[in-house]
């Protein structure tokens, strides 16, 4: 096939594979828009918008952040599930069954939430969810981790097959991360991107998903055989092993969008090379090493680690991101494309991912960590390089595959959603920004009256992006919907 032809046969979907697949997008919209209507909630309560009990708003809160940061991780499993099993042969049932283990997690999590009480935050840091002060049962944290376990046994088994389609056509995974290559040899031209990323994620992610299991297992025997003590330091370390591990992985799966998808907007090829395989190879290195920047204010951490969180900080986004954006850029400039939707969306998320990095690198510095990380700062880095980074990956492959299966140029709906999801977003993002700049804390259900303009702006900004996102799933559900009943949709417009 060429590098640049839009819709190649190899992508092609069986009737049960574009089944699954719909089940994905699908539910990834949905849930985001409920999950965008609890942040919504949150800052419209701390700017006296509307009424709030501190309890609920701690509720709505612990399933905002541990939703959001599944979902994305959900919807980025589709985007890598698309564009590997071109290269390697994926088992459609492990992919089917992470799908259901997740949506099985998700329900626990809510009903550990909403009926349970249970309002822990996201990180169910030990000894939080067993002394809860009566506010929620210990059974109600217990399903919070449970529902935790069954999302993270799916994605393990999702990235054990694909590390086991890779091995089987590449030989090792060394080989598929392009390590014959480093240091000399000729490249392949024709060794895929998506599969140097693809090995990458699984790699790492596993080692973060195990982490994960081992300390919610850890918890849940403490929470019903309280005798058992645990390590707090312990516990904080795997949790954010854990958890800067997943979302990492989110983005760089979500990239291979970016690799895929490009070139054939652009019209050129978008070659492998030497710089790129180091960047992949450094940073599945670091990306494992430097989640003790979470860390920097717990003063019985090892200095080591410390200074190592530190020094890996200011390094370890630079590599993929630099090799991806350069290479985007090149890609396209003086290409002549005709930008899409799809082309706009893979472009915003180079600039959501370059300029989330800046305050992250920021708040990643000792000195202002110390001021900043129990601000609105930190808050406003995530939700940047999230909204305006990964989640464009991941509506630039749904937009592409309703593309592919109704033939036709932008319509006015999709003229409309992008400038209000680009202006809805930035707004949104520096209202929390420029809140942290002002030492408004985080994790506050009440501010005073001095912060709540920050959070009336906030709120400003996403309801344009809730609007925004809207439009988006209407157009995208009812393109794959629509498209039901044809029996090759990607590559019906091929």
């Amino acid at each position: 096939m060429s590098a640049t032809e839009l819709y190649p046969t190899s992508e092609t979907l069986t009737r049960n594979e574009r089944i699954v697949l719909n089940f994905y997008v699908i539910s990834a919209l949905l849930v985001f828009l409920l999950l965008m209507l609890f942040g919504l909630t949150m800052r419209m309560a701390q700017g006296s918008w509307i009424n709030m009990p501190p309890d609920v708003f701690y509720q709505i809160m612990t399933a905002h952040g541990a939703g959001m940061v599944g979902t994305i991780g959900f919807a980025s499993s589709a985007v890598m599930w698309f564009f590997l099993r071109k290269y390697v042969r994926l088992s459609l049932p492990i992919f089917a069954t992470n799908y259901v283990l997740f949506m099985l997690g998700a329900l626990t999590i809510l009903a550990a939430v909403f009926i349970g009480r249970y309002a822990g935050a996201w990180t169910f840091l030990y000894p939080l969810p067993v002394h809860a002060m009566n506010v929620w049962s210990p059974h109600a944290a217990a399903a919070f981790m449970l529902g935790y376990l069954l999302i993270g046994v799916g994605f393990l088994l999702f990235y054990l097959d694909a590390m086991r389609a890779i091995i089987r056509v590449y030989g090792n995974l060394g080989h598929a991360l392009g390590l014959q290559w480093l240091f000399g040899g000729e490249i392949d031209p024709l060794h895929p991107k998506t599969v140097v990323a693809g090995s990458m994620v699984a790699i790492t992610n596993s080692i973060g998903i195990l982490a994960g299991a081992i300390v919610l297992v850890m918890c849940l025997i403490n929470i019903y055989f309280p005798s058992v003590g645990l390590n707090a330091l312990l516990v904080k370390n795997l949790t954010y092993l854990f958890g800067h591990m997943f979302i990492n992985a989110s983005i760089y799966m979500g990239v291979i969008a970016v690799y895929e998808l490009l070139p054939r907007y652009s019209g050129r090829p978008y070659a492998i090379s030497r710089p790129f395989l180091w960047s992949w190879t450094v940073s599945l290195v670091m990306v494992l090493i430097v989640y003790p920047h979470h860390l920097m204010m717990d003063y019985a951490m090892p200095l080591w680690m410390l200074v190592m969180g530190q020094i890996v900080s200011y390094c370890a986004g630079l590599p993929v991101f630099t090799v991806t954006a350069y290479g985007a850029l090149t890609n396209v400039y003086r290409s002549g494309m005709r930008w899409t939707l799809p082309a706009r969306l893979l472009m915003l998320s180079m600039f959501g991912w370059a300029a989330g990095i800046v305050p992250a690198i920021i708040d990643g510095t000792i000195s202002v960590n110390e001021v900043m990380h129990n601000t609105q700062w930190v808050p406003g880095h995530f939700h940047f390089y999230l909204l305006l980074g990964v989640l464009p990956m991941v509506l630039a492959l749904m937009y592409h595959l309703v593309g592919s299966r109704a033939q036709g140029p932008d319509r006015a709906i999709d003229r409309l959603s992008f400038p209000v999801y680009v202006i809805g977003g930035l707004v949104f993002v520096f209202a929390f920004l420029a809140a942290g700049h002002d030492s408004v804390p985080r994790r506050y259900a009440v501010h005073l009256p001095a912060w709540q303009g920050y959070d009336q702006v906030g709120s400003i900004g996403a309801i344009l992006l809730i609007a925004a996102m809207l439009l988006f799933a209407i157009r995208i559900i009812g393109g794959l919907l629509g498209s039901s009943g044809n029996a090759d949709p990607a590559h019906s417009a091929g």
